[in-house]
């Protein structure tokens, strides 16, 4: 009963914002305009049911967790999927809340409660042909070339590292106290492999052109939401207007289809 209750809890966090704290936390904001966006919200309300459902043996299935977060960020509006990835923080209960958006407990560490290795994920990546090319996109689109991050390579950056969303290599915020990313391992066990596991791990954690790509994306904030708020202003708009959504959500869960009712009286 009480993991029960915890996962509400936890579903509720993830998709309730708070009015009386839009403008000051923009996690909340990016909440809040997905909300307030049906395509947005039902996707959303999919891989957090599908992250937090618990099989017989209490493990979370991984599987369809990872692939509901790669449809929410291949179908969800990009302003909305991005804003949620990269809100900037100041404090750390919005950076809590951030670290937490995308349900870390299934979707980063998985059934691994100690960090493996990262040549374990990075051999899992190559040998998936969906990891393999968005790896690949993402080394390709955030790299330094050579020393400098060239003009316009930002936009491509945050694509490609959401691109990494539901893959093997699932990168997440390390802690609430930073805007630190990294994929759920670690160097420790890595042999005489130590220098090819710190360079895969150097991608995410020592990447320059990545740092100041999500900072640039912050810069540019109030223009990112406005136009998706403003389209959201009639009054007859309903988070269960999923009409102009693809026909593929049909096929979504019932549970996911019953949490959306339960909460619309909130939101």
């Amino acid at each position: 009963m009480a993991c029960c209750l915890g996962s509400a809890l936890l579903l509720l966090l993830l998709l309730l914002g708070s009015a009386s704290s839009a403008g000051q936390n923009h996690c909340l904001d990016a909440a809040e305009a997905c909300t307030a966006d049906a395509r947005c919200q039902w996707l959303r309300t999919e891989y957090v049911t599908q992250c937090l459902a618990r099989s017989a043996s209490g493990d979370c299935d991984l599987a369809r967790c990872h692939r509901a977060l790669r449809r929410f960020f291949s179908r969800g509006p990009p302003a909305l999927t991005h804003a949620l990835l990269f809100c900037q923080c100041t404090g750390t209960e919005c950076a809590e809340r951030r670290r937490q958006t995308f349900v870390p407990a299934c979707a980063f560490v998985g059934s691994n409660p100690s960090p493996p290795s990262c040549l374990e994920i990075l051999e899992a990546c190559e040998l998936s042909p969906v990891c393999r090319p968005r790896l690949l996109a993402f080394q390709a689109s955030c790299a330094p070339a050579p020393d400098v991050c060239l003009r316009g390579q930002g936009p491509r950056c945050l694509r490609a590292y959401a691109g990494l969303m539901g893959t093997a290599v699932t990168p997440n915020y390390v802690d609430n106290a930073s805007a630190r990313v990294a994929p759920w391992c670690d160097c420790g066990v890595s042999g005489n492999r130590r220098e090819e596991c710190e360079s895969f791990q150097g991608l995410f954690t020592r990447n320059r052109c990545l740092d100041g790509a999500m900072q640039a994306f912050d810069s540019g904030w109030p223009s990112i939401l406005q136009e998706q708020l403003d389209s959201h202003q009639d009054p007859g708009h309903s988070l269960l207007q999923i009409s102009s959504a693809d026909q593929s959500l049909e096929g979504s869960s019932l549970l996911a289809i019953l949490s959306v009712l339960a909460l619309k009286p909130l939101l």
